[in-house]
């Protein structure tokens, strides 16, 4: 091989290294800081905004053949943690969406190596209780299946995050 050609591997060997050394750092950077959640604004102030404005869409309200088991808002008041660091921790829920994760922004902080700053969030969709996976690294568990999209929370149901478990109860 020629000189040109061993110079020109060495430099494409660099180049490689070196995108995975950022790609690394980026990683690293995104799971110990997060990514940043976007507050919604205060009633009083979503009420002083124009009608032009666009609009969340609204969840149609399951009939009650549809509720069967599943925790709505009349149902569950409460998260119990069952396992894990933090087990017989006791939090009331409002209506107001809860995060759940390491970091400190988090409504439920959940300090163990196996769950990521940001990893999952409980929603309040019409008047049922939805979990939704934030991208984990480990992923979230609910009643032993892994959820991929918002799935409906069953109240008594098991839901794993990361070495913690926690069910919704009345």
């Amino acid at each position: 091989m020629s000189e040109l050609t061993l110079l020109l591997l060495r430099i494409g060997f660099l180049l490689v290294l070196w995108f995975f050394v950022f790609a690394v750092v980026y990683s690293l950077r995104a799971d110990l800081f997060g990514v940043k959640v976007r507050r919604m604004p205060e009633p009083a102030a979503a009420a002083a905004t124009p009608a032009s404005a666009p609009t969340a869409p609204v969840a149609p309200k399951p009939s009650p053949a549809e509720k069967g088991g599943k925790a709505t808002t009349s149902t569950v008041s409460r998260i119990v943690i069952t396992s894990g660091p933090k087990a017989g921790l006791e939090l009331p829920l409002g209506t107001e969406p809860l995060t759940i994760g390491r970091s400190s922004e988090s409504g439920l902080v959940v300090r163990d190596d196996y769950t990521s700053s940001h990893h999952a969030r409980l929603v309040l969709w019409g008047d049922q209780w939805m979990i939704q996976d934030l991208d984990s690294t480990n992923g979230t568990w609910h009643d032993g299946a892994r959820v991929a999209s918002p799935v409906p929370v069953t109240a008594g149901a098991p839901i794993k995050v990361g070495a913690t478990t926690f069910e919704l109860r009345k």
